[in-house]
This record gives C-alpha cells, sequence and structure tokens, in this order.
C-alpha cells in the first residue's frame, strides 16, 4: 500500500486557504530529514497492524455496496405498501453513510464499521427495526444480529460476511434521497427528531474534520501513529474518562491546522508540544461555531452553567456542536497530560536522532505503576447477559472514579481501560466475570495521625449506580454481581495472568481471594477479554439521592453487591509519578501555543469544602434505623472538589474492630516498600474490617425527604422503581498511622 508523504510544492495550492480559528504557528515546509523519519515512521507503524491490505479494503467495499443495495431495496418495499406513486418509487433513493475511523481513513485490521442508513420522510424508524431486520436476518452472510433500538443513538449490530458493522438510521424531512446528498448541509435537521440528529452528528462531524484539515494523507498518517500511541499508553477510552477515536481525530486535525506544510513525523511531535502546554479547560474548536437558528442545544459555557465544569473541552465542528469529551475527570486528564509531556520528551529525542519511533509505542506497565489498586469484577449467569452487564458496568466506571477523587486523601485514581477475563467460580454453575484494575495514589500525610481513610460509600454509590441503571431498563437479572476489592501492587500476581504483569516473579499461589458473598477463590484465565459496551444515555438524567434503610421487607432475593472486600494493607508514602520530560527541542518549545481567543477562558470552578458524614460500620442484627448520611448535591462532574476527613471513632460506636495480627505475612499485610522508604518511615495501614454486614432495602428518597442520605452526585439515573430491592453492603477502612 502506497504512502503518499506531501511535500512543499503539492501543498503550494492548499496554503491559500486558511484553516482553524487562529493563524499558523509555521508554514515551515518538510526537509529531507522530515521525509526520511516520516518513512521510518511508517515502517514503525506496519508491525502494530494500522494498515489494513489492499485486499481487505476491497473486501470492504464489496460489503458495503451490499449493504448499500440491500436498503435501496428495502425503501422501495416501504414505497410500493404505503401506496406511493411509481414516479416517486422509481427515484426514492436510500444510501448507507460510513463514519468513524472507516470514514477518516484510519481504520486498523479487523476493526468495525460505523454506518448511517439514510431514509426519507415516509420511512419510519420502526420499520427500520421490524422490515429492514428481518430482511438482514434473511441474509446468509449476516451473523449475530441484533436491535438495540432502546439505546440513547439506536443501533443495529450485525457481523456481515465476518465484518462488524453498526447501523445507525436517520430520516430526513426530503421525499427522495438524492446520491450526492451532503450531510453537512445545516437544512437537512430542519423537523427531525433528537435520535435522527444523534445519528446524523457522527457523519457529519467526520465530514467536517476531513473538510477541515489542509492535507489528508498527512493528517490519516498523523492520525494513525497518535491512535496507537494513545491504546499502548491506556488513555484511549470515552467511555472511561479518556479520549474517544473522534476528540483524537479533533485535536490532530487542530494540529495539523496549527503547521499546514508540516509532514506526519514533524506533526506527531507538534501534537505533544501544543498539548502538553494547552491551558485546559480552554476549548479546542477547528472551527467558529456557527448558529443555525434551530434552537438545539450547543456547548456554550456563557450560557450553559453546566458546560463550565468540563474540564478538557474537545468541540465537535458540526451543528449542533457538542463537547465530546464530557466524561474526563480530574484523574483521567491528570494521566493523560503526564502523557503528553513524556510524549513530547520521546520524539524530543526522536528528532535529535536519540532514540527510535519503536520507543513511542513501547507500552508502560500499568501494574507497576501505582502500589494501591481497585479490583473490580462483575458477573452475569450467561454470556449474553454478561455483555449487557459488562457494558453497562464499564460505562459507569467514570462514576466510581469521580467518587474516589473526591476523597481528600486520593490524588489520582487511574482506571486501565483493558479489561481482563476470570474463569466460573463454581465449575458447576454458568458463570461468565470480566475485571478492570483502578490504579491508586494516596496523599501524603503530614502531622497528622490516625486518619481514616474509607473507601465503603465511595464504592457503594457507584454499585447503587449501576443496579438502578440495571433495574430500571429491565436489563437486570438475579446472579448479576459486583464485588469490588482494594489489594495492593504485590497482590497482583495473583489475580492477573503473567502475561499483562509483564515484571514477573516467583510468587507463592496462595494468600488474596477476591470474594463475591461467599468468599470462593478468583483465578484469571489467560484468554483476552473482548467485552461490548452497550449504548446508554450518560448525560441526559439525573438522579435523586439514594437511602440505605434497614432490614428488608418482602421475599425478593437479594442481587449480591460486595462494596469492598479487603486484604489486609500496609502503609506507604505515595505520590504522583513524576514523569521527566524535556519541554524544549531545537527552540520549538518556545512555541507561542494559540489558545482559543474567541472562546472565553474558563476557571476551574471554586472549591468549596463538602462535609459528608457516612457511618463506618453496620449493625450486627438489622435494625430498622435509617444510617446517618449527609447528602450534598453539586454540579457533575466536579472539578478539583475533595471530601473532608472520613468518619472518626464517635462516628461508628458500634462498629466492630478487628486487630491484624502479628503473624500475618508480608505478602497479605504489606505495602512494597524498598528498602530506603522502609529505613526513613515506619507508616503503616491498619486495615478496619466490619466482617458484620446487614441486608438493606434501597428505595427512593425525595429531595425533600428529612432522613440524611449519601451523595450520589455523579449518577445519572433515575431513583429506584417502587418495588426495592435488598442489597447486602460490606465496609472497608484503611487507617494511616504516622
Amino acid at each position: 500500500m502506497p504512502f503518499p508523504v506531501t511535500t512543499q510544492g503539492s501543498q503550494t495550492q492548499q496554503l491559500q486557504k486558511h484553516y482553524g480559528i487562529t493563524s499558523p504557528i509555521s508554514l515551515a515546509a518538510p526537509k529531507e530529514f522530515d521525509c526520511m523519519l516520516t518513512q521510518k515512521l511508517i515502517e514503525t507503524l506496519k508491525p502494530y497492524g494500522v494498515f489494513e491490505e489492499e485486499e481487505e479494503l476491497q473486501r470492504r467495499i464489496l460489503i458495503l455496496g451490499k449493504l448499500n443495495n440491500l436498503v435501496k431495496e428495502w425503501i422501495r418495499e416501504i414505497s410500493e405498501s404505503k401506496n406511493l406513486p411509481q414516479s416517486v418509487i422509481e427515484n426514492v433513493g436510500g444510501k448507507i453513510f460510513t463514519f468513524g475511523s472507516y470514514r477518516l481513513g484510519v481504520h486498523t485490521k479487523g476493526a468495525d464499521i460505523d454506518a448511517l442508513c439514510v431514509a426519507p420522510r415516509h420511512v419510519e424508524r420502526s420499520d427500520f427495526f421490524t422490515s429492514f431486520y428481518e430482511k438482514l436476518k434473511q441474509q446468509e452472510e449476516v451473523k449475530d444480529l441484533r436491535a438495540v433500538e432502546e439505546a440513547f443513538v439506536p443501533v443495529i449490530k450485525l457481523c456481515f460476511d465476518g465484518i462488524e458493522i453498526d447501523i445507525l438510521f436517520a430520516r430526513l424531512a426530503l421525499q427522495t434521497i438524492p446520491e450526492d446528498l451532503d450531510l453537512r448541509d445545516d437544512s437537512l435537521l430542519k423537523n427531525l427528531d433528537i435520535r435522527c440528529i444523534r445519528s446524523l452528528n457522527g457523519c457529519r462531524v467526520t465530514d467536517e474534520i476531513l473538510h477541515l484539515v489542509p492535507n489528508i494523507d498527512n493528517f490519516r498518517l498523523t492520525l494513525r501513529a497518535i491512535k496507537l500511541w494513545a491504546k499502548r499508553h491506556n488513555i484511549y477510552s470515552n467511555i472511561l474518562g479518556f479520549l474517544g477515536g473522534v476528540s483524537w481525530a479533533m485535536l490532530v486535525a487542530r494540529t495539523c491546522q496549527l503547521y499546514p506544510n508540516a509532514i506526519a513525523s514533524t506533526l506527531v511531535h507538534k501534537f505533544f508540544l501544543v498539548f502538553s502546554k494547552w491551558e485546559w479547560p480552554n476549548p479546542v474548536l477547528l472551527k467558529q461555531p456557527e448558529e443555525c437558528n434551530l434552537n438545539l442545544p450547543v456547548w456554550d459555557p456563557r450560557v450553559n452553567p453546566s458546560d463550565r465544569y468540563h474540564l478538557m473541552p474537545i468541540i465537535t465542528p458540526a451543528y449542533p456542536q457538542q463537547n465530546s469529551t464530557y466524561n474526563v475527570s480530574v484523574s483521567t486528564r491528570m494521566v493523560m497530560v503526564e502523557e503528553f509531556k513524556q510524549g513530547l520528551a520521546i520524539t524530543d529525542e526522536i528528532l535529535l536522532s536519540k532514540a527510535e519511533w519503536s520507543k513511542l509505542f513501547e507500552a508502560p506497565n500499568f501494574f507497576q505503576k501505582y502500589k494501591h489498586y481497585i479490583v473490580l469484577l462483575a458477573s452475569a449467569p450467561t454470556e449474553k447477559q454478561r455483555l449487557e452487564w459488562v457494558g453497562l458496568v464499564e460505562s459507569k466506571i467514570r462514576i466510581l472514579v469521580g467518587n474516589l477523587e473526591k476523597n481528600e486523601f486520593i490524588t489520582l485514581a487511574h482506571v486501565n481501560p483493558q479489561s481482563f477475563p476470570a474463569p466460573k467460580e463454581n465449575p458447576d454453575k454458568e458463570e461468565y466475570r470480566t475485571m478492570w484494575v483502578i490504579g491508586l495514589v494516596f496523599k501524603k500525610t503530614e502531622n497528622s495521625e490516625n486518619l481514616s481513610v474509607d473507601l465503603t460509600y465511595d464504592i457503594q454509590s457507584f454499585t447503587d449506580t449501576v443496579y438502578r441503571q440495571a433495574i430500571n431498563s429491565k436489563m437486570f437479572e438475579m446472579d448479576m454481581k459486583i464485588a469490588a476489592r482494594h489489594v495492593k501492587r504485590k497482590q497482583l500476581h495473583q489475580l492477573l495472568p503473567n502475561h499483562v504483569l509483564q515484571k514477573k516473579k516467583k510468587h507463592s499461589t496462595e494468600g488474596i481471594r477476591l470474594t463475591a458473598l461467599n468468599d470462593s477463590s478468583l483465578d484469571l484465565s489467560m484468554d483476552s477479554d473482548n467485552s461490548t459496551s452497550v449504548p446508554s444515555p450518560t448525560s441526559a438524567m439525573k438522579t435523586s439521592p439514594l437511602n440505605s434503610s434497614g432490614s428488608s421487607q418482602g421475599s425478593s432475593p437479594a442481587p449480591a453487591v460486595t462494596a469492598a472486600s479487603v486484604t489486609n494493607t500496609q502503609a506507604s508514602e505515595v505520590t504522583v509519578p513524576q514523569i521527566n520530560s524535556s519541554e524544549s527541542s531545537g527552540g520549538t518549545s518556545n512555541e507561542s501555543i494559540p489558545q482559543t481567543a474567541t472562546q472565553p477562558a474558563i476557571s476551574p470552578p471554586p472549591k468549596p469544602t463538602i462535609s459528608r458524614i457516612v457511618p463506618s460500620a453496620y449493625l450486627l442484627n438489622p435494625s430498622p434505623r435509617s444510617s446517618g448520611n449527609v447528602a450534598t448535591k453539586m454540579p457533575s462532574p466536579v472539578a478539583a472538589v475533595k471530601r473532608t476527613c472520613s468518619p472518626h471513632k464517635e462516628e461508628s460506636p458500634k462498629k466492630i474492630k478487628i486487630e491484624e495480627q502479628d503473624e500475618i505475612s508480608e505478602d497479605t499485610s504489606c505495602i512494597d516498600l524498598n528498602e530506603h522508604e522502609k529505613m526513613e518511615t515506619k507508616e503503616q495501614i491498619e486495615t478496619e474490617l466490619n466482617v458484620n454486614s446487614q441486608t438493606e432495602t434501597l428505595q427512593t428518597t425525595s429531595l425533600q425527604a428529612p432522613q440524611k442520605t449519601p451523595s450520589t452526585d455523579l449518577s445519572d439515573i433515575p431513583a429506584l422503581p417502587a418495588n426495592p430491592i435488598p442489597v447486602i453492603k460490606n465496609s472497608i477502612k484503611l487507617r494511616l498511622n504516622r
């Protein structure tokens, strides 16, 4: 496959056009050394499978052609059934458009295709999910066909001749669909329902991006490199609070606008230069926002107070303009900015011939980076239920990260986007399990003694939210479980396969156990996990606070929720990893990075002190007395807001405390300290585990209710239905002693 490297001569005409909302930083043309580095970059990328063979590309084109013919045939049949004139039927049209990585031209081997079915006004959405679904079912090339009609963006998923395809539907207010239809035309949005507008948005944004870059070939090669780098460094996941494909594409497009003549090797370096120095939360814009007077909600912090809380806004160029990164949290932004700085340091070395491109794509060892981790396990009784359950749990992990960030003793919560499988808990029982790992950094405590770090409600409010969503969407089934647990770095080898830990050590196979309710051991298989996310509205709704009351009334069985199962842990001083990155290379770092001049600079919201009193233990015997919690409601997402000190002993008079025994092995009671740390500090963590749990009933609580409720401010799920379910809660507290 040829990879064109565009040089100055072929760009002369393009320079006459101005790209972006600011003038370029540099118009410098590529030099011979830059062309050589770009060829080396291409050779480095090839083994990673980022380029598709011509044969496979032609196969995709053939499949999309077949799908397009099916759409035209189906729309003609619908038109005939609705007795349209023959002259209209002959020209009624209908078309499949593509968007996402395939439309951008940066899809990898085996990647799926995002497609949009555009139909005229007389074809209903219900027709798409009935008659077109049945038509697809009859095709022998179609496998794994399923419809997700109630999703935030309704979709039909299928595998067509080995290629996975997601098909959205949009019905335009047109009598016929012409072949040369340009979806960028804003007038097409008139009189459309919101689901059609959402479905059209992907194609409109993708097409706008391609029209807003100076050179598409250079843009594509740069984007391939940046996407591979982001995936290798575990920061590629919109749903978990990092950036998704369209966000990375917009950042690369902005870099191309600022350096319109540069080729890929230079653009990759400039990408890291620009965004390691970007003054977030100033927004990244590819074009000046336009108002179309269609009264659709657009991103504008001057008008919408909630937009002022977005931490890393990257604004889509097509109307209605939206922030593609509303899931980004304090922790995920911190992780990404550090990675930008490290990427700049590495590309500085590459430009100085001190390193090769392969260094940029070396995967860091996430499991050696932190001393503390939260391991989250989701399990379901069947594979079909596991796909739905894992998708739901994954879509809400960002809520758990947000809860952990608000704990005043936690500096950073870094979730690894990769999930891992686990075998059946009981060989005689069908069960499918998936795990995620979240790295934690605790703040250093100075001049303080007996500080309690309480993770119970951080985790519990997350599990409550997931169960509410599952119940309200009628997805919940018995034996769908969530278990969460705090572990240390030295114990990860007992939970994860060696090939993901990289740094292999010989350890005892005994010790740690990840438990749901029956304390059965968990081992991980070596298989990879390809979990599928179920689309869900993650920003459209807010939830009311959730109250925990006394014992369950009624006989409905309880879904097992292990809020946090604790291992005996040890103390250490934990700090955010420092990455030494060079800020300059041959004077390039002195370039002024233009921020968005046409949008007001968004200052982070004020940092109020939020007091939340939580009980640290549950009673041995269930009682109808409500737990004493204080609910505090704040805008979401919350930037840089920390919860004050965790509860002290007097707040939990009936707590049952288990003292650590001297004979507990270092493997299960100590943080991994190096010799220097052991000499410098004798800090230790004393774990209080409240082993007695009580069955409580989750029930709907109004905002005006007199009883105190735990905070669920990051939740976006409506309140529980009238029929409550009992949930078993366990408590975890870490006590830091100086």
